[in-house]
């Protein structure tokens, strides 16, 4: 994989920064919830000021602003106010969402030059919008001179490792919702691994109808609930005696010794997605029981990558992301990449 040329080899002292950092975290009551993906914008920043560039101002999106009740449930006044107490420099300030624009997701010109205003040069930091063709991710850069920032860097080079040629057994563990949203990768990587292993309402979806070309490890057992409710009445059973009008909403004891046992043998493991309704206690056993087996899989020397948003929860929840070769912080964008698109962000930056 080519990679863009980094911020490394910019020449920044003295200069004003335009970075694009991915700071769409989630908010409660006003407030930052979760501020990994703020903390992960901090050595990029910190490195841009230890190396003496004059002024930074940070831009990002955050939600889906649509209505204008939305603007002020999504404006980024405590994202900024986050990052001044984790980063408290008086040359880093935060643009208001970028999204507030609507020339933003049209990748409009006129907006590139906007946020382009009395800027020297650009920095893309946000792997996870890396897949969007925006005006603050792509349109940008064609404007001011452009450089990957050292996140970007990092989960280029960690994703790419599972495109070359890997040590094997080569496990990969999908789940989630709908096939759709992961067929693309599901055929670019699937027929490179050893096993594929199914989960969530994805593995229904398989049984019914498998557009891959090869084999995949199914669960056998799942965890059954009366209604789609927290507090549903629920049942273990073996998938084909699944009592009429019931839900499965996790996988079974038999299956997570079953999908953990195939993970722990693995040398590379790519997961993405839960084996569950995650968000539900009584529904996350087979995640964690999954999240657990990758960390040992990790600890035992396997390359081991997760991305998406229940994974990733899962693995930080559980205290285990120090057991994982690379968390990525990339959804979409992850998944674009391992399908083997090229992301308008990365390619609208020269190469190194």
């Amino acid at each position: 994989m080519q990679l863009p040329r980094s911020v490394e080899a910019a020449d920044v002292a003295g200069k004003r920064v335009l970075v694009r950092a991915d700071l769409n975290v989630p908010l409660e009551e006003g407030r930052v919830a979760d501020d990994t993906r703020i903390r992960a914008a901090l050595p990029t920043l910190g490195r841009l000021l230890e190396r003496g560039a004059a002024s930074i101002s940070v831009c990002s999106h955050l939600g889906r602003p649509k209505t204008e009740e939305d603007r002020e449930r999504y404006a980024i006044a405590p994202v900024a106010a986050r990052l001044a107490e984790l980063l408290p420099d008086e040359r880093v300030r935060v643009l208001e969402n970028t999204r507030f624009n609507p020339g933003e997701t049209k990748n409009d010109a006129g907006f590139a030059e906007e946020l382009a205003q009395g800027m020297d040069l650009y920095v893309n930091d946000a792997f996870g919008s890396a897949h969007r063709a925006h005006s603050s991710t792509e349109a940008v850069a064609h404007v001011l001179p452009a450089y990957a920032g050292l996140l970007l860097l990092d989960e280029l080079a960690h994703l790419g490792q599972l495109l070359v040629e890997v040590e094997h057994p080569f496990v990969l563990v999908a789940g989630g919702a709908k096939v759709e949203d992961k067929l693309g990768v599901l055929r670019h990587l699937g027929g490179r691994a050893d096993t594929v292993v199914i989960g969530g309402k994805m593995a229904e979806e398989l049984r019914e109808d498998n557009p891959l070309t090869f084999p995949v490890e199914l669960p056998v057992d799942i965890v059954a609930a009366a209604a789609f409710a927290p507090d549903a009445e629920t049942c273990e059973t073996q998938f084909d005696a699944l009592p009429e009008g019931w839900l499965g909403l996790d996988i079974g004891p038999e299956s997570r010794e079953r999908f953990g046992a195939i993970v722990r043998k693995a040398r590379t493991v790519f997961w993405n997605g839960p084996m569950g309704v995650f968000e539900w206690p009584r529904f996350a056993e087979g995640t964690k029981a999954v999240a657990q087996a990758v960390a040992e899989a990790g600890a035992a020397g396997a390359y081991t990558v997760v991305g998406g948003g229940d994974s990733v929860r899962a693995i930080q929840g559980l205290g285990l992301a120090g057991r994982v070769s690379w968390v990525s912080t990339g959804g979409g964008a992850s998944l674009e990449l391992l399908e083997g698109t090229v992301l308008p962000g990365v390619a609208a930056i020269p190469p190194a």
